[in-house]
């Protein structure tokens, strides 16, 4: 964890759904033991600076398309207190009529609490979930998500969008393609992540990608409910700042 902050924390999503976006930071992802993310790494546990560096990324948002999705280092329920507060405040004030949140699994039960605040307020909620693959197997032995669902339905009860995670070894053309069926026969948008170098063990496979880059993206390039992100950067958040 970096007492100092580099990281683009806002961005303006142009195509498919378009929205702003926020990076913010919270105390910490409460799984952690997704053997391929290190995203947890941005965190602290002091509230009062989480709060301070949050307020200032809002101070960003303009209501441009009415739509905001709001991330972090893992689920809405890591965020403080005051950032919350933050957030419905400019919601209000810049007129967004759709948030977007993303969750652990096992943050499921705090989702309707979440969702009567904001919609209380004419706000609509939209909750994403980190699935990675429908396959529970691979899922849980290879990536540890701690996902107990035995099936897609189950996790769309609680979720409206799904994130999957390609360019793994041991994926095919056909268990990717059967992963994004599955999540648009689902939930209401999927985003596509493509593996990149982290500091984890597990590695992006340079074969999985080329299949996946040729076979499957020019299939679904087009889709307005799928996102496909060949970098984690390319929602214009994450990546460094640049030098002033």
């Amino acid at each position: 964890m970096s007492t100092e902050d580099h990281l683009n924390r806002y961005g303006i999503i142009e195509q498919k759904n378009p929205r702003e976006i926020v990076l913010l930071r919270g105390s910490g992802c409460r799984w952690r033991r997704c053997r391929f993310c290190d995203y947890h790494l941005d965190y602290s546990t002091d509230e009062a600076a989480n709060f301070a560096l949050n307020r200032e990324v809002l101070t960003q948002v303009t209501g441009k398309y009415h739509r905001l999705e709001v991330i972090n280092s893992g689920s809405f329920a890591d965020l403080d207190v005051q950032t919350m507060e933050q957030i419905l405040a400019v919601c209000r004030e810049k007129s967004i009529r759709q948030i977007h949140f993303e969750s652990h699994w096992m943050h499921r039960q705090e989702i309707s609490a979440l969702r009567r605040r904001f919609e209380e307020a004419g706000i609509q909620v939209r909750l994403k979930i980190g699935v990675e693959t429908f396959d529970l197997a691979y899922r849980e032995e290879v990536l540890c998500k701690g996902i107990d669902a035995v099936d897609a339905a189950e996790i769309a009860r609680h979720f409206q969008e799904a994130c999957l995670l390609f360019g793994l070894t041991g994926q095919t053309p056909d268990s990717m393609k059967r992963d994004i069926e599955t999540g648009l026969a689902h939930f209401e948008r999927i985003c596509i992540n493509q593996m990149v170098e982290n500091g984890t063990k597990i590695k992006p496979d340079p074969e999985v990608i080329r299949q996946f880059t040729e076979q499957l993206y020019p299939l679904y390039a087009d889709n307005p409910r799928v996102d496909i992100l060949l970098h984690n950067t390319d929602f214009g958040v994450g990546g460094e700042k640049d030098a002033e």
